[in-house]
């Protein structure tokens, strides 16, 4: 890595007991897409009440970081130090098109990311429930300027716990595939699909997967992403029409996603193929958490991912254990913190 090389962090986040923006979205039913297949629900928009953790985590393990580019809908947490030199609040207005707003699509948000002012051509993406628990490098996301990430094949399965998610994946593959071959793709970058040090299962998949002519899907870590803002230009460039029918919608629907861009460059040659799970622990939140909190507890891995989405649990016990563990091991404020 160049030392003059810089990376920005960039994390989203809603406050979804606004009364305000509660109104608002009210307003934009999810049916007024003009399709029944949305995602509006309401766990998509829980307080978690823990955001404080992240930056805490960011300034112990990652103080490398140049920039955190903080997305917002308006609102702030009381006690975020909105003064803080690193610190870049970006309200919705500020990078998205007016076209698409107002907008509670995480689509429309994470596909216009690369218009934020000041953003570096380097940056790695955060969801507000990817919490860094022991130090990381800026090797764990950028090598010589490519992004790591993990170039494997997955079948888009038929989900019916979460159907959005399933058209989303298939949307991105069928248009991966007006821009490439899968065949010669494999020929053109072996190493890449069969690096040393990926998951036996992925060399599985990927192996097995040189029968069928055709895309059928891709795996992609739920974790943080790094990116490059060029590969965004590029797409939009390529195609305008897609990226734009999907920014229309108010809410995620039967579209496309960020997922999109890391398989482009993926693709496109344009990353460093590394194991990204070895340094990511992936939880569904459940009745039973035990395993999750015994993670957070040990800080036993490089990154958690807690997913909420879609999930019928006790949300406030859940809440205050899950938070309760995160302050036992990051006690002290941050300097983002009043």
């Amino acid at each position: 890595m160049e030392r003059n090389e810089v990376i920005d962090f960039v994390i989203p986040w809603v406050n979804g007991d606004d009364p305000e923006w509660l109104n608002l979205k009210k307003a934009y039913p999810a049916d007024s897409q003009g399709i029944i297949r949305s995602d509006s629900s309401d766990e998509r928009y829980c307080n978690w009440d823990n955001l404080q953790y992240w930056f805490r985590g960011v300034e112990k393990y990652a103080p490398w970081v140049n920039k955190i580019h903080f997305i917002t809908w308006g609102h702030l947490p009381e006690w975020l130090n909105e003064s803080h030199p690193k610190l870049n609040i970006v309200r919705h207005e500020d990078f998205i098109p007016p076209v698409y707003m107002p907008t509670f699509n995480a689509n429309t948000i994470e596909l216009n990311m690369h218009r934020i002012k000041g953003l570096s051509e380097h940056f790695v993406y955060f969801n507000d429930d990817m919490f860094i628990l022991k130090k990381i490098d800026e090797k764990d996301f950028f090598r010589n300027g490519k992004p790591c990430d993990m170039l494997a094949f997955q079948p888009v399965v038929a989900n019916p716990s979460n159907p959005v998610m399933s058209r989303i994946f298939m949307n991105n593959s069928l248009l991966l595939s007006r821009h490439f071959d899968k065949r010669s793709n494999v020929r053109s970058q072996p190493g890449s699909y069969f690096k040393p040090g990926y998951p036996p299962l992925y060399f599985v998949y990927n192996l097995m997967e040189l029968f069928f002519p055709l895309f059928t899907g891709f795996y992609n870590s739920h974790g943080p992403s790094a990116f490059c803002k060029k590969t965004f230009e590029t797409l939009w460039e390529k195609e305008p029409e897609v990226l734009d029918s999907t920014c229309r919608h108010k809410f995620r629907g039967d579209d496309v996603n960020q997922y999109l861009v890391r398989d482009w460059q993926k693709l496109s040659k344009n990353f460093c193929p590394v194991n990204v799970n070895r340094m990511l622990r992936y939880f569904d939140v459940s009745d039973n958490n035990e395993k999750l909190i015994k993670t957070i507890r040990m800080q036993s891995s490089k990154i958690i991912c807690i997913n909420d989405s879609n999930k019928k649990t006790d949300f406030d016990d859940m809440k205050d254990r899950i938070n309760q563990t995160f302050a036992l091991i990051f006690p002290e404020k941050s300097s983002f913190e009043k």
